[in-house]
């Protein structure tokens, strides 16, 4: 323990943690003619026996943040990227099982989506008319997130989105809201709800004994509950839709435990046209960015604890 000459007062070392942030790896699967595209952005942190490089500076259990980038390189020739989720996996594994003074690895792994670009069938590569084997374009979709944990013998495996831009044109209110004197906003018997959905869920798999979900099949799925639930939900308030989103995934999916979303509501304001003779029949909106309400709330299986931390940028 080290004693602070200023105050003579013990100083203790908290939590510490190191890695390589933000190796962007782009694996490419050559089959046949028709090739696959995967592309991540992998950061690593470990944490363990390491209060010596604080203490004295000998860096004996520290293992360079430049050989943590070349394991990310390496694992994605040896073991290719089936998923984001599977990739830090082996990753974690290999950190934490290598390397004695590392007791905990984390792995958070953003994947970008690419989509084939649509061809006419009759060039070469070009399977079915349905697109070239070999040519994508950067997809609009959303980002998929992933973060998984690993001290040894417990796995966390928490899988996300962000930036996944939705809009419902009708069928949302937003009406018998608390009034004080500060209150301006008019009832909204018809609007527009739009949001851009940032989301976490954690599954319950923890263990090596138990059989792992199929990641990829897993992400898909819950992305199309809660997209059906946004979308057939009559929605009085974006935390109705908040939830009845959380809910049917966990109904739907009995891999997840816990979903958290964190949804700015989108504004769109009808613009008053009358100064120019016309009336504006909920057909022209004005799209303010900010400032903007924003809601966020978790759901759970019924008996399981939170753990998916409150403020998902930390995440």
């Amino acid at each position: 323990m080290a004693v602070d000459p200023r105050t003579a007062r013990p100083v203790t070392l908290g939590q510490n943690q190191y890695g390589k942030a933000e190796n962007r790896v782009v694996r490419i699967t050559r089959d046949g003619a028709t090739h696959h595209i995967k592309d991540l952005n992998v950061s690593v942190a470990l944490s363990g026996d390491l209060d010596d490089v604080h203490h004295s500076g000998s860096n004996a259990h520290v293992l360079p943040t430049d050989t943590v980038k070349n394991t990310v390189f390496v694992f994605a020739k040896e073991h290719g990227i089936a998923s984001a989720e599977q990739f830090g996996i082996h990753l974690a594994r290999h950190f934490v099982t290598s390397r004695e003074p590392v007791h905990r690895a984390r792995v958070r792994v953003e994947e970008y989506a690419w989509e084939r670009v649509p061809a006419s069938g009759t060039g070469p590569g070009s399977p079915d008319g349905a697109g070239t084997g070999h040519s994508f374009v950067r997809g609009g979709r959303e980002i998929r997130t992933a973060q998984i944990t690993y001290d040894g013998g417990t796995w966390e495996v928490v899988s996300g989105l962000r930036d996944l831009t939705v809009l419902n044109s009708t069928h949302s209110e937003f009406r018998g809201f608390a009034r004080d004197g500060y209150t301006t906003l008019q009832e909204a018997h018809d609007r527009v709800l739009a949001t851009s959905v940032s989301g976490r869920w954690r599954f319950s798999w923890s263990h090596d004994t138990q059989e792992a979900p199929d990641w990829e099949s897993s992400y898909e799925q819950v992305r199309t509950h809660l997209l059906r639930a946004f979308a057939e939900t009559y929605s009085l308030s974006l935390q109705q839709t908040l939830y009845q989103m959380g809910a049917r995934i966990i109904e739907h999916r009995a891999e997840i435990d816990e979903v958290r979303f964190s949804l700015p509501n989108s504004h769109h304001v009808l613009v008053d046209l009358e100064p120019f003779g016309l009336g504006n029949d909920n057909e022209v909106y004005f799209a303010a960015d900010r400032p903007y309400g924003l809601i966020e709330g978790t759901v759970l299986r019924a008996g399981c604890e939170a753990r998916i931390p409150t403020d998902l940028t930390t995440l």
